[in-house]
């Protein structure tokens, strides 16, 4: 019904649902972030941002990139879970203007002000939490609440990012909380959507073991989870933290296993999920190792960030972006190439910190893949979202459907 409705919009199709505009300028950011912070990193580059130019670069991935993307999955579920109308239009249009502020005022921070860009950045998360936590409410969908509580998580971190940074010089705890609540709303979001989508395609075209669906053991992962990363926010160089994230890390292996991916390979759409996910016990495992001290921790957070979290954001806003947009689900050689760019920039990324000898070669490769991964998406899906399908399927190299 809402989906009906929705299709009524009588504005610019950017705005008839959330995903549109948050999954398009979300990856152009993205993109551009990246493209901007390998300059920094050298010293080549300098924006006025009250933060340490390491704290700009994570912040907009972890506090910029990443809400805009949920919040582009998150209105876009809730109709569907609650039956009632999408957000679109000028609320939706008002929402989006709030998300490119913080953009803006976070950048320009150390004009503007701390406080200032404090309360414009956390403005967003906010507006998200409230404007979600009336729908699910108002539709009785109960259930999806705790998605809603690890927004709000997010929120705090956010908030909580920018005193620490201020006051502390440098962010640590806070980028550590919202690298949790990430990794948790993975778990959960992709321990449901992964074998859904896994089981109703292998029905279809490939009868035989199908994936477990989610139940008891997947709440007991994610309550480890939680219960592993708590420790790690708290003391994440600890051999107790260690010995935790390892034991996590082996359950993840095991919930992967569990969902039949090795069955999917014909399906890129589905392959791409699968090996989004594999990224979630890959850096539970590298986090134990940084635990003993064998290993530095960034290499854990970066296949959490670049390669769970990277991976999954483009796996779903394509995926969603066509199944929302009308088209067939149907990976074309230009997605397929935005797969193979993510998944080569997460595991260079995570092999730079692994191998230092080669360390500057590494990030280089991992930067570019990383830009034209999320640059790919922008011109592929960019006229799909803005509502000019036609150019759209014709940039991805998919026909168009005739009329």
């Amino acid at each position: 019904m809402a989906g009906a409705r929705s299709r009524n919009f009588a504005g610019w199709p950017l705005f008839a649902n959330s995903f549109r505009p948050f999954f398009l300028l979300a990856a152009i950011q993205a993109a551009l972030s990246i493209l901007a912070w390998l300059p920094m990193f050298y010293g080549e580059l300098s924006v006025s941002s009250a933060f340490a130019p390491r704290d700009w670069h994570i912040h907009e991935m972890l506090y910029g990139f990443l809400p805009a993307v949920i919040t582009g999955f998150l209105f876009t579920a809730i109709p569907n879970w609650t039956g009632r109308l999408p957000i679109q239009g000028t609320p939706l249009g008002v929402l989006l203007a709030v998300w490119l502020a913080g953009r803006v005022v976070v950048t320009v921070s150390a004009n503007t002000g701390w406080t200032f860009a404090l309360l414009v950045d956390a403005a967003f998360l906010a507006l998200v939490v409230a404007a979600a936590t009336r729908e699910i409410i108002a539709g009785g969908n109960w259930r999806n609440l705790p998605v809603v509580g690890l927004v709000l998580a997010l929120l705090a971190g956010n908030i909580a990012f920018h005193v620490e940074a201020h006051y502390a010089g440098a962010a640590d705890v806070s980028i550590r909380v919202g690298i949790s609540v990430v990794v948790l709303l993975i778990a959960l979001i992709g321990g449901r959507i992964i074998p859904s989508f896994t089981r109703n395609w292998l029905v279809k075209f490939n009868p035989g073991r199908l994936p477990v669906p989610f139940g008891r053991f997947d709440g007991a992962v994610i309550g480890c989870s939680a219960l592993a990363l708590i420790t790690w926010i708290v003391a994440p160089l600890n051999a107790v933290t260690g010995i935790l994230m390892a034991l996590v890390g082996g359950l993840h292996v095991v919930r992967l296993a569990r969902w039949a991916g090795d069955r999917t390979s014909r399906e890129r759409l589905l392959v791409i999920l699968h090996v989004g996910y594999s990224f979630v016990p890959l850096g539970f495992v590298l986090n134990a190792i940084a635990g003993f001290g064998e290993l530095p921790p960034s290499a854990g957070i970066h296949a959490w960030m670049a390669g769970a979290a990277g991976t999954m954001t483009l796996a779903v806003m394509t995926r969603a972006s066509l199944g929302h947009t009308g088209q067939a689900l149907t990976a074309s050689p230009a997605i397929q190439g935005i797969y193979a760019a993510i998944v080569i920039a997460a595991l260079t990324r995570v092999a730079a910190v692994m191998w230092p000898a080669h360390g500057d070669a590494l990030l280089q490769i991992a930067a570019c893949g990383w830009i034209v991964a999320f640059l790919g998406f922008a011109i592929a899906f960019g006229p799909l979202l803005a509502g000019r399908p036609r150019r759209a399927l014709a940039v991805m190299g998919v026909p168009s459907p005739a009329r």
